[in-house]
């Protein structure tokens, strides 16, 4: 039987400084494959910067000779001599009866890589104690960027880094959201993933994508350093990107979209169009054009526009020949010609159009709460809300519509206790304010009412209960000559910069209210106009109508889809 030594037996170490070519391989090492050469030239490059920290462990050889062999630290011997020390510190034990082959293999097995998180602490340490990054990366010989992303760790909520530390860690794109979001944007969705003790793992997933935000890259930036620096625009490198790869990017989409379209519009072409794209990213454009897939002529026109990743996109297209008019007709108002007219940036974004969507409905529904209404005008607002885009009543004559919205909370109100439909005026006055609210809205989508919602809530009055708008998250979504004509009126003059203009306006209104004219409720006359065209009841479809009496079944309300994507009433306020 082998013999077994006792590990607590103390061993005698005594420390020496030899030279490292004198050292002799233990032909008895446990690792014999080859390091690979990054770790080499990582290894080779510490020693260079601080010395072996680690001195290697070496044992007197046997009868005969009169030199040491190595038992642990071959790697720093032979990097040593590759950095031309001409002397090493070395620990002489004793020799092992097996040659030392068991202290080889067990600490060759012990050795742990630090886990990232331990690695960013004892940089973090090092920095305090003041080494440069520079200096650090030197030191461990990585790249500066290597050290940068290591000290991303910094940006992570203390209680995620006590649990990456347990060896639970995220990958390199999960870490980066999480490293990019706020501590407090941190803080609530760690709340909602953070481990249980029937689940103790971490759905980093989950995590990184509860913070993940959109990015523009400037490498898909066609405007410059002026247009960046007017839009406040703030490039963050992403330091787990390619190193070859221009990765500064921003999540301020409003600014970089407004600084391409100022771009495209400071480079349109003379026969040129700034145009929008359709739901799939297609450009969308004018009617009758035909797109030039092919080398365009002097006489085709440009369109250019944004596609889904912001990027400025220029396609060519070619409008009919226009016909040929009359001698007559020529001399009076010369040749007929197509024209193409470009559609400039509209004041308000989508973002800025689908907010005062909200806050007009919001302000309709207080003040069909809290508003005094004549019971003549209520009584007309319900006929006037079931007449939206929103709401569509099936009378039962035709076609099973089981699906969509129903108020029986309202309609129950004006039943008593004993199931008999009787009701006082106040009962019936709270039940027609609720159905009103549950009817009647301004958001965007398909729970829009369009120009009907406009007309009720200036009859009652709703622009004055409209919140203030003069705030950070609504003015970003306004182009810099509406952001310029919001100063009107206020003793706030517009700066160079459109971010600066817009923090300005935001510090004037923090006490005051602002209201945006694009969103107050009065329709513009044409969409009305329109609306009301094609909503008149002809003579013949008049005749079409039954009598209320002669009406059967139950009707119900339901959600329908719009009839537009914006009221025609809207569109002209905001542009």
């Amino acid at each position: 039987m082998g013999r077994v030594r006792n590990p607590k037996r103390s061993i005698s170490m005594e420390l020496k400084f030899v030279d490292p070519r004198s050292l002799k391989d233990n032909p008895d090492k446990a690792r014999r494959s080859k390091s690979s050469p990054q770790a080499d030239a990582l290894l080779l490059a510490t020693i260079k910067a601080v010395g072996i920290v680690q001195p290697p462990i070496v044992a007197a050889e046997t009868e005969g000779g009169n030199g040491f062999v190595i038992d642990e630290g071959h790697r720093r011997v032979k990097q040593a001599i590759a950095a031309g020390l001409e002397e090493v510190a070395v620990l002489v034990v004793p020799r092992a009866e097996d040659g030392g082959a068991m202290r080889s293999l067990v600490t060759t097995i012990a050795h742990e890589q630090l886990n990232p998180v331990d690695q960013w602490r004892a940089i973090e340490r090092l920095v305090a104690l003041g080494w440069t990054e520079e200096a650090i990366g030197i030191a461990l010989a990585q790249s500066v960027r290597q050290i940068k992303k290591l000290r991303l760790l910094a940006n992570v909520l203390p209680a995620m880094l006590d649990h990456m530390a347990k060896g639970d860690m995220p990958d390199e794109r999960q870490l980066r959201a999480i490293a990019a979001a706020s501590l407090e944007e941190q803080k609530e969705v760690w709340k909602a993933h953070k481990p249980t003790k029937g689940d103790p793992q971490v759905s980093w997933w989950a995590v990184a994508n509860g913070l993940a935000k959109t990015r523009m890259y400037a490498r898909d930036a066609s405007f410059g350093d002026d247009l960046a620096q007017a839009y406040g625009i703030a490039w963050v490198e992403d330091l787990f990107a390619p190193a070859d790869q221009d990765s500064c990017y921003t999540t301020d989409v409003e600014a970089f979209l407004g600084a391409q379209q100022e771009w495209m519009t400071q480079h349109l072409p003379k026969k040129g169009v700034i145009a929008e794209t359709n739901n799939w990213g297609e450009v969308k454009l004018p009617p009758k054009a035909e797109r030039v897939y092919g080398t365009p002529k002097k006489s085709d026109h440009t369109a250019m526009y944004l596609d889904r990743e912001g990027k400025v996109k220029t396609v060519h297209f070619r409008m009919p020949e226009a016909k040929k008019k009359g001698k007559a007709a020529e001399e009076a108002g010369g040749a007929d010609e197509t024209r193409v007219v470009s559609k400039p940036r509209p004041n308000v974004t989508r973002k800025g159009v689908e907010m005062i969507g909200d806050l007009r409905t919001d302000a309709l529904h207080e003040a069909l709460s809290r508003a005094p209404i004549e019971d003549d005008t209520l009584l007309a607002l319900l006929v006037l809300a079931f007449a939206g885009q929103n709401v569509r009543v099936d009378s039962g004559a035709g076609g099973d519509h089981s699906y969509g919205r129903r108020f029986p909370r309202h309609a129950a109100t004006l039943f008593d206790a004993e199931g008999k439909f009787a009701f006082d005026t106040d009962t019936l006055r709270i039940a027609a304010r609720g159905v009103l609210i549950d009817v009647l809205s301004c958001r965007e989508g398909m729970s829009k009412s369009g120009v009907v919602a406009l007309v009720a809530g200036s009859a009652i009055g709703a622009d004055g209960f409209l919140a203030n708008m003069g705030t950070e998250d609504f003015l970003s979504c306004l182009s810099r000559p509406a952001l310029e004509g919001s100063c009107a009126d206020t003793p706030v003059l517009p700066r160079a910069r459109v971010k600066d203009t817009r923090a300005a306006l935001v510090e004037h209104f923090k006490e005051g209210h602002f209201v945006h004219p694009a969103a107050l409720f009065a329709p513009a006359g044409a969409g009305l106009a329109e609306w009301l065209a094609k909503s008149a009841v002809t003579e013949d479809e008049d005749d079409d109508v039954p009598d209320a009496e002669s009406v059967e079944g139950e009707g119900q309300v339901v959600d329908g889809d719009p009839a537009d994507e914006f009221d025609e009433g809207y569109r002209d306020a905001a542009e």
